[in-house]
Parts: structure tokens; C-alpha cells; sequence
């Protein structure tokens, strides 16, 4: 009968806003709060890593922990600190990516897609997580933040349209969008070059 019961998004958005107002206790009793969360979405991205594990969710937790330090107090509820911790995963990711990439000093065109088979950015290698987040900081934001949320974050479509402030369909409208120019930015120069 020690398990606590799982924290309402309330608690959540309390605490966040405690910290707005300057209370450095409730960051103190955020973080404890949305651990566990934080780690599932970590886990669903290293966990489908391929290739020797570089980082593992823990980690990925607590380094995205030290990007998100400046950024809790920004946050306006419970899903805004979760697009904020998705989008510390993917500069953990990233860095990642890069610091593995200058190991191998390797170079090459990136292959990348957005489909429905890729679950998140651990099925990417180094050099194609890279690609996709050179790609993505030339979205539109309200995209870029869809990406963020959806294939970083693990967020779902009704999560990201609360998040956002727009319906479930503009949503989805802006991963179709989004999907198909990034699929012509990382596409476009391999198709004129093998033609």
C-alpha cells in the first residue's frame, strides 16, 4: 500500500506554475512527479536503437533533465513541460548523433523518413538524426513542434492539439504537411543526383 496514486495533470500544472511564480521547491517536486513519464518516452526511443546502445533511458532522462532546468519555469501545463522534455530528448539525441558521427568521421547523403514504421528517433542512425534535425528547424514552427511532440515526445494527437491550442485534425493535417516536406528537403538532391 506504499504506491502512491499516479498524479493528476492538476498536481502537475500546480507545481508549474508554482515554479513561474518563483517557488524553487515545487521543480523540486515536479520532476519526482512526471519521472516516470519522462523515462517511458525515453524508453520507446532507445529502446528501438540499433547498433550498440550509446545512452540509456535513465540517462536520456537525466541529460534532457539538465537542458530542461532553465526551461520548467516556461512551461504552461502538464502536456507544454512534455513538449519541452520532448524537445531536450531530441537535442540529447542529436548531440549524441554528432559527437558518434565525428567518431566515425564518416559522410554520406542522410536517408530518412517520417513513416508510420518508424517509431522514433532511435531507429535512426547518427547520420540521419542529424538530417532530420538540420530539416527541422527550417519547419514551420506549429509543424516543427508537431514533429517534436509526436516522433520525439511520444505525445499523442489529442495531447499535441491541447498542447498547441488548435483540434485533433489540424494536428494531423500538420504531420501530413510536415511529413512530405521534410520528405522533399531530405529527398530532394538524392532524386536530381541519380537522375
Amino acid at each position: 500500500m506504499s504506491q502512491s496514486p499516479s498524479p493528476t495533470p492538476g498536481e502537475v500544472t500546480q507545481l508549474i506554475r508554482a515554479a513561474r511564480a518563483g517557488d524553487d521547491r515545487a521543480v523540486d517536486r515536479l520532476f519526482p512527479l512526471v519521472y516516470e513519464e519522462l523515462r517511458r518516452m525515453a524508453r520507446r526511443h532507445i529502446g528501438r536503437e540499433h547498433g550498440p546502445l550509446t545512452l540509456n533511458p535513465t540517462d536520456l532522462v537525466h541529460e534532457a533533465y539538465f537542458k530542461l532546468a532553465g526551461s520548467v519555469p516556461d512551461a504552461a501545463d502538464r502536456a507544454h513541460f512534455l513538449a519541452i522534455a520532448a524537445r531536450a530528448m531530441r537535442q540529447v539525441l542529436v548531440d549524441r548523433a554528432r559527437q558518434r558521427r565525428a567518431q566515425k568521421r564518416g559522410g554520406g547523403a542522410a536517408v530518412v523518413t517520417l513513416s508510420e514504421a518508424h517509431g522514433g528517433p532511435g531507429d535512426l542512425d547518427a547520420a540521419d538524426l542529424l538530417a532530420l534535425d538540420a530539416a527541422l528547424d527550417s519547419l514551420d514552427e506549429r509543424q516543427r513542434q508537431v514533429v517534436e511532440a509526436r516522433f520525439f515526445g511520444g505525445l499523442e494527437e489529442r495531447e499535441i492539439a491541447e498542447l498547441l491550442g488548435v483540434t485533433t485534425r489540424t494536428v494531423q493535417r500538420d504531420w501530413v504537411k510536415a511529413r512530405a516536406w521534410l520528405y522533399r528537403e531530405l529527398y530532394g538532391d538524392r532524386r536530381s543526383e541519380t537522375s
